[in-house]
């Protein structure tokens, strides 16, 4: 078993979490203009079903981030298992994300992606810093899902649920 104690060894932090399986979002807004932003997010987690809250966190550094601080709704969209290019395409920088992508508009035109997992629609409700994030924790509004399987990421590499 390897281990490191020294928590400012970033690498080593990110293999010891990438140890946790987790699913992938792609969390969408709208500007105030009207401009679409969307990004891949793995730090999504239910918090109560009653009032239904999630949490997400974001790196304070993106440029995007006082978009998804200052709106009033935002989407997660919970991507299927055969949608590891939404994944990639929302995680690289400067180019439009949203170029020929089927979706629809959520609450406050929040784009909601087709052929997703699940999707929940959310009020930006409360926010805390938390190191270099801002952590956000929102009340659920709508939410759908299909009968997709998740797309999951694991040991730094994409995965699907086994058979």
């Amino acid at each position: 078993m390897s281990q490191s104690n020294n928590a400012q060894d970033d690498r080593a932090l990110r293999d010891s979490l990438g140890m946790f399986a987790t699913g992938i979002t792609v969390v969408t807004a709208r500007a105030p203009d009207g401009t679409p932003f969307g990004l891949t997010v793995n730090s999504f987690n239910s918090v109560s079903l009653d009032p239904a809250l999630i949490v997400w966190s974001l790196a304070r550094h993106l440029p995007s981030a006082d978009i998804f601080v200052d709106c009033e709704y935002y989407a997660i969209n919970v991507l299927a298992h055969d949608q590891q290019d939404l994944s990639q395409r929302f995680a690289t920088r400067d180019i439009d994300k949203f170029a020929g992508l089927n979706c629809r508009d959520g609450l406050g035109g929040a784009p909601l992606l087709d052929g997703c997992s699940a999707w929940f629609e959310c009020r930006n409700t409360t926010r805390h810093e938390g190191g270099d994030h801002v952590l956000f924790l929102s009340e659920v509004v709508r939410h759908d899902r299909n009968p997709h399987d998740p797309l999951i990421y694991f040991g730094g590499q994409y995965r699907r649920l086994a058979p």
